[in-house]
C-alpha cells in the first residue's frame, strides 16, 4: 500500500515494447499496460491493512459490518496482494488491426443483445 506520510513521490516509467507503465508510489499500486495508445491491462495491490479498509468503507458509505467475513480475513493475516486482468479482446482487436472490438469477440454485447 502507498505511504501516506512519504513526501517524496517516485515516478518510473518503463517502455517494454508495447508495454508502457506508469507507477506512481505515493498515490497508488498499480499499473496499466498500453499497446498502440489503447490499454490492454490493469493491475493494482489490495488495501491489505484492515482498519484503513474499515476508514475507506465508511467514507464511501459502505458499513464494515455488512462485509465482515471479508475484513476479518484481513484481520486474520492476509498478506499483501494484487492481480490484474488482460483485456484479450483489446489485444486481439490491435494485433489483428480490426478497428472494432465489436470484431474480435465472439459473442459482442450491447444494450439490445441479452444472449449469445
Amino acid at each position: 500500500m502507498p505511504d501516506p506520510n512519504d513526501p517524496v513521490r517516485n515516478v518510473n516509467v518503463i517502455n517494454i515494447g508495447v508495454a508502457l507503465t506508469l507507477f506512481i508510489q505515493t498515490l497508488t499500486n498499480s499499473y496499466d499496460f498500453f499497446m498502440r495508445g489503447e490499454e490492454i491491462l490493469s493491475g493494482a495491490q489490495r488495501i491489505h491493512d484492515p482498519e484503513f479498509l474499515c476508514q475507506q468503507m465508511r467514507a464511501k458509505g459502505v458499513d464494515p459490518e455488512s462485509m465482515k467475513g471479508y475484513i476479518d480475513g484481513f484481520r486474520m493475516g492476509c498478506p499483501p496482494h494484487g492481480g490484474g486482468g488482460i483485456g484479450l479482446e483489446r489485444v486481439l482487436m490491435l494485433f489483428l488491426k480490426l478497428n472494432n472490438i465489436r470484431r474480435a469477440s465472439l459473442f459482442p454485447r450491447d444494450p439490445k443483445r441479452l444472449e449469445p
